[in-house]
C-alpha cells in the first residue's frame, strides 16, 4: 500500500474520507463521520470488504478525526509511514488559487480569508486541515480547490456587469464550482474517445442535488453556470439557480424578507424542493407518475433551463464534439438525459434510446449516426484529488 493518499472533505458537521491508491485508482477504505456536535453522532467505515458502524456523541471535529483515523488504523489499511499525502477538498480558492497547492501557514491563512466567499464551507475545510496538520505532522498536505478549474475563465465569462470598483473591492466575479468533477470528466471523455483533449469541444452536465454545466474547449473551461456562489445557473435540488435579482428587492420590500430569509429561500427552499416539495428525482418521478401537476412543472422547468444552457454553450463553442452527463442524477436518470437532448438531431445530437436506458459505468448513449459523442461518465472527485495531491508531492521532492 505504498503511495496511498488520504482524501478529506471536512464539512460543517461531517467528515467524508477515502484512502486511495492513486495510480490504479483503488479505493482501500472510505467512510463518513456525521452529526458532529449533536447528541448522537455516527461513524461508518468500509475497509477490506467489511463495513463497520458505531454511534456515540462526537463532540467536535477533533474527536471525529480521531475516530476516523483509529478506524482506518484498526482495519489495517492505514499506516501513516506509507502515506504519500493528505488531499483536502477546499470549496473556494477565490482568485488566489488556480492549482492544487502544498499547505503551509500562508495557505491556511488564505483559506480562512476566503471564508467570506464561502462561509458555510471554507471554515470547515480549514478546520480539517489544521487538525490533521497537528495529528499527522509528518505527512504532506495538499489543498485541491473546487473553483480552480474555472480560475482562468475568459474575462467576458467571469465578469458581472456591475460597477467595476464595487466588483473589485468585494471580489465579485464568476468563480464556478464542481471544478474538480468537470476537469476529471472532461479528461476521461478524451480517454474514452481516444482523441487528444486539446482538440475537443465539450459540454459537461454535473447533475446532482447541486447542478452545474460547463463549456470546455481544448481542456480549458470557457464558461460555467455557477457564479460567485453555487446558487447560480441550473435548477437544483433546493437551489433556485438563475433568478432575476429584482425578485429579491420585491420580496424584501413587499414581503419584508430579510437577507437571511432570502438566503434560506433561494438555497434551501427553492429548486425542485420549492416547486414540487421534493428534491430527490426518484420521488419527483413517482409524483409525476401519480399525475402531480407541480411535479411535472418542476421537471419541465429543470429541463428547460438545462436545454437553454446547452444551446448557449453550443453557440459559444462554435459546435460541440461531446456532451457528457455525470453525478448522481446525470448518471442515473435516463429519462432526464433523453429530455434534455430531445429534438436536437439537426445539430448532430442523436440519442440511442436503448443505450441511454441501459448500462452502467462509462458508456456511450448516442446513436451510431450521431455526429456528437453522447456519454455518461461517472465522476470521481476523490480519485482526482488523490492524483493531484500525489503528483504535487512527488514533484516537490
Amino acid at each position: 500500500m505504498n503511495g496511498t493518499v488520504l482524501v478529506i472533505n471536512s464539512g460543517s458537521s461531517s467528515i467524508k474520507f477515502q484512502l486511495v491508491d492513486p495510480e490504479p485508482g483503488d479505493v482501500l477504505a472510505k467512510g463518513l463521520v456525521e452529526r458532529i456536535g449533536e447528541d448522537e453522532g455516527r461513524l461508518s467505515c468500509t475497509a477490506g470488504g467489511e463495513t463497520r458502524e458505531r454511534t456515540e456523541r462526537i463532540a467536535d471535529h477533533s474527536a471525529g478525526f480521531a475516530l476516523a483515523l483509529a478506524e482506518l488504523t484498526d482495519s489495517g489499511v492505514l499506516d501513516p509511514d506509507t502515506l504519500t499525502a493528505i488531499g483536502h477538498r477546499v470549496v473556494h480558492g477565490g482568485a488566489v488559487f488556480g492549482e492544487p497547492v502544498l499547505i503551509d501557514d500562508h495557505v491556511v491563512s488564505e483559506i480562512h480569508r476566503l471564508s467570506a466567499l464561502a462561509p458555510l464551507h471554507n471554515p470547515a475545510n480549514a478546520v480539517g486541515i489544521e487538525i490533521l496538520r497537528s495529528t499527522l505532522p509528518g505527512v504532506p498536505e495538499v489543498a485541491v480547490f473546487d473553483t480552480a478549474f474555472f480560475h482562468d475563465l475568459p474575462a467576458a465569462a467571469a465578469t458581472f456587469a456591475i460597477d467595476r470598483d464595487v466588483a473589485r473591492e468585494n471580489r465579485v466575479r464568476r468563480y464556478g464550482f464542481h471544478g474538480t468533477s468537470h476537469q476529471y470528466v472532461s479528461e476521461r471523455v478524451a480517454d474514452v474517445l481516444g482523441r487528444p483533449l486539446g482538440e475537443l469541444r465539450q459540454i459537461v452536465f454535473h447533475l446532482g442535488n447541486g447542478a452545474s454545466a460547463s463549456a470546455i474547449s481544448g481542456g480549458r473551461a470557457q464558461d460555467t453556470t455557477m457564479g460567485m456562489t453555487p446558487l447560480d445557473g441550473l435548477v437544483m435540488g433546493t437551489r433556485s439557480g438563475d433568478i432575476d435579482a429584482g425578485v429579491l428587492f420585491q420580496l424584501h420590500r413587499q414581503a419584508g424578507m430579510k437577507v437571511d430569509e432570502l438566503d434560506d429561500l433561494l438555497n434551501r427552499r427553492s429548486g425542485l424542493k420549492g416547486l414540487a416539495g421534493v428534491n430527490d428525482f426518484r420521488a419527483l418521478t413517482e409524483l409525476i407518475e401519480q399525475g402531480d401537476a407541480d411535479a411535472q412543472l418542476a421537471w419541465d422547468v429543470y429541463v428547460h433551463r438545462a436545454r437553454k444552457y446547452l444551446g448557449a454553450y453550443l453557440v459559444l463553442l462554435g459546435g460541440v464534439d461531446a456532451i457528457t452527463f455525470t453525478a448522481g442524477v446525470g448518471e442515473n436518470v435516463p429519462a432526464l438525459r433523453a429530455a434534455i437532448l430531445q429534438g436536437l438531431e439537426p445539430f448532430g445530437i442523436v440519442v440511442d434510446p436503448d443505450r441511454n436506458a441501459s448500462g452502467s459505468g462509462e458508456r456511450h448513449i448516442g446513436a451510431d449516426g450521431s455526429a456528437t459523442a453522447l456519454l455518461v461518465i461517472p465522476t470521481d472527485e476523490e480519485l482526482a484529488i488523490a492524483r493531484a495531491a500525489a503528483t504535487l508531492v512527488r514533484g516537490s521532492r
